[in-house]
């Protein structure tokens, strides 16, 4: 196993300015570290609005302001306090490493120029197969389209297989015939709980409006049903009628209680892998897109809130989730459905109606998905193919909005969101539709450490903080090697707290390498405490802190992602180095 290696080193360029000899106040070191977190001061309960905005072509447009746009929270207006424009695709890899000339004399190195650049993964493509909910032939003709899709990847792509029954998984790879055979083992699931056959048949959509909505024309067209399979004795009396009733609600109610009870487990399943996908996404170094491939599924009040978490993780670690309708062009209608029996009068027509009903609702949860995370719903078309190349076809820029919502209840409660232009002139908006109220404040120390770790785990590269980064290795051995990780931070700019004489602020310096196909070696992660007399500040080189970091590993292509914060100012900066040690 790789391990980080213990050498750790901080140099500091003032450190020639001597402590004299003061009260005990003063004798305060000006620069210490540890390992222990910081806690940053960030915004209480942001929440994040991806939005993509298009011309009459279709093509996302990348020169708006923050002025332009307008954004409501249940129809108030909303002060918009952050504003970005993200580039969907992999940054450059900018830093170019070399052989460490500290390394030992005998040690054989070989340069830049001799070694061949390295192939780093910087796109990461998952493909989430919804088995619970996809038919037989959907899944087929849907697996066929995507196994076809892997042929036009890119060598930089790695690609993962996720289904929502956990039954076949792959992790992100460049091997296409692992792929291909992952995809084959891809069957329909069926769950042991799952409702078919009973009479009345009832649906988790129609169950919902029985049992969380008190629909009572619900409730009276599963009663019918009921009826009609168990109908009372010929020649019943009106005492028999009655009770054959009463007996047909209380089945009609009973089956409503069970398909909402499977509808919810089934759907939290799935919620809940996509949670997972795109927790494991989160982690790899570029671009990242998660492709949804679904019937789609309801989605009750009381899930409302697993979606809005879903929702933030996405956009905060800068996942771009998009769906594809493996239904293509479909027909609705109990008279379609072989499983609906004959005509019940008063129930089959209904019944149609709640079937079209379900599936627009079925598909709304991947169009909300994807709206607010910047991707694409394809739907209504049986061209898969296309719609694959649409979907991993990422928009060229993506605005993210924020906002502080005032007087927020924590209350768990849906809160729909709008997104207008102030001249929309010739252009379309495409925007998260809305996010549900935390139960509970959020923890600032909690989310300063999510905000590292999202930087660490990306590949934009961010500039607050002037950084000077070097890579250098040697090699000990034909399978051991050391990479140095040569960092210069100018200090001389941040936002110090004043206290007295001293300047104060901390920065928390986090390095982590990652292999040629994305996954997380090794990383280190220290805290720099800052409290600089005046006279030490106002002599600072620019070199400021000088840090030397040395990761052991084995011959291969690597990343290096380098990320430095400072408590005060939140600023970051973060830096990318690619390596290849043969």
């Amino acid at each position: 196993m790789r391990r980080l290696s213990q050498f750790f080193v901080i140099a500091l360029i003032f450190r020639t300015f001597p402590l004299s000899a003061q009260p005990q106040a003063q004798s305060v070191p000006e620069v210490t570290t540890h390992d222990a977190p910081a806690t940053f001061r960030t915004g209480v309960n942001l929440v994040l609005v991806p939005v993509v905005v298009r011309d009459r072509m279709g093509k996302a447009i990348g020169n708006l302001q923050k002025e332009d746009f307008q954004l409501f929270d249940r129809n108030k207006p909303q002060v918009i306090t952050r504003f970005s424009v993200e580039k969907p695709g992999a940054p450059v890899i900018s830093a170019v490493p070399g052989p460490d000339p500290n390394g030992p004399s005998q040690a054989p190195v070989t340069t830049p120029a001799a070694t061949p650049a390295p192939v780093i993964a910087s796109r990461f493509i998952a493909y989430l197969f919804d088995d619970i909910h996809l038919r037989v032939q959907d899944l087929q003709v849907s697996r066929k389209a995507v196994t076809e899709h892997l042929q036009s990847l890119e060598p930089t792509t790695r690609a993962a297989i996720f289904t929502t029954s956990g039954r076949t998984t792959l992790d992100f790879t460049d091997d296409r015939d692992k792929l291909r055979e992952s995809l084959n083992h891809i069957l329909p699931f069926t769950s042991a709980v799952t409702v078919g056959g009973e009479c009345p048949s009832v649906s988790f959509y129609q169950g919902d409006l029985i049992v969380n909505k008190s629909d009572q024309q619900a409730l009276a067209v599963a009663t019918t049903e009921a009826l009609a399979c168990y109908p009372p004795p010929p020649n019943a009396t009106a005492a028999q009628i009655q009770q054959a009733q009463l007996q047909a609600q209380q089945v009609a109610q009973t089956m409503a209680q069970r398909a909402v009870s499977v509808g919810e487990q089934e759907t939290r399943l799935a919620t809940g892998v996509l949670r997972d996908v795109v927790r494991r996404i989160s982690v790899m170094p570029g671009s990242r897109n998660l492709v949804l491939v679904s019937s789609g599924f309801y989605l009750t009040v009381d899930l409302r809130s697993e979606e809005s978490e879903l929702m933030d993780r996405a956009i905060r670690a800068n996942v771009t989730i998009n769906a594809l309708d493996a239904r293509g062009l479909y027909v609705i209608g109990a008279e379609s459905d072989p499983s609906q029996g004959g005509f019940i009068p008063g129930v089959t027509s209904q019944k149609s109606q709640y079937q079209r009903d379900s599936a627009l609702a079925d598909e709304d949860v991947m169009a909300e998905l994807a709206d607010a995370t910047g991707g694409t719903f394809f739907h209504n078309s049986n061209d898969l193919g296309d719609g694959l190349r649409r979907l991993t076809a990422q928009p060229e820029f993506i605005y993210l909005l924020g906002f502080s919502p005032q007087n927020l209840r924590f209350d768990g409660s849906f809160h729909g969101l709008k997104v207008t232009l102030r001249n929309p002139a010739g252009l379309s908006v495409q925007a998260r539709r809305g996010y549900s109220a935390p139960k509970h404040d959020i923890d600032p120390e909690q989310e300063a450490k999510d905000e590292v770790r999202e930087a660490v785990f990306s590949r934009e590269e961010l500039h607050d903080i002037p950084i000077d980064l070097n890579l250098q290795y040697f090699k000990s051995s034909d399978v051991q090697a050391k990479l140095s990780v040569l960092a210069r931070i100018d200090i001389r700019n941040l936002r110090y707290r004043k206290a007295g004489d001293r300047n104060n602020d901390n920065l928390t310096i986090v390095a982590g390498v990652f292999d040629r196909n994305g996954n997380f070696i090794s990383g280190m992660e220290k805290t720099v405490e800052l409290r600089l007399r005046d006279e030490t500040l106002a002599k600072l080189p620019a070199s400021g802190i000088n840090i030397r970091n040395t990761f052991d590993l084995t011959p291969g292509s690597y990343v290096l992602r380098l990320v430095v914060r400072d408590a005060e100012g939140q600023t970051m900066a973060a830096r990318n180095g690619a390596v290849q040690i043969p």
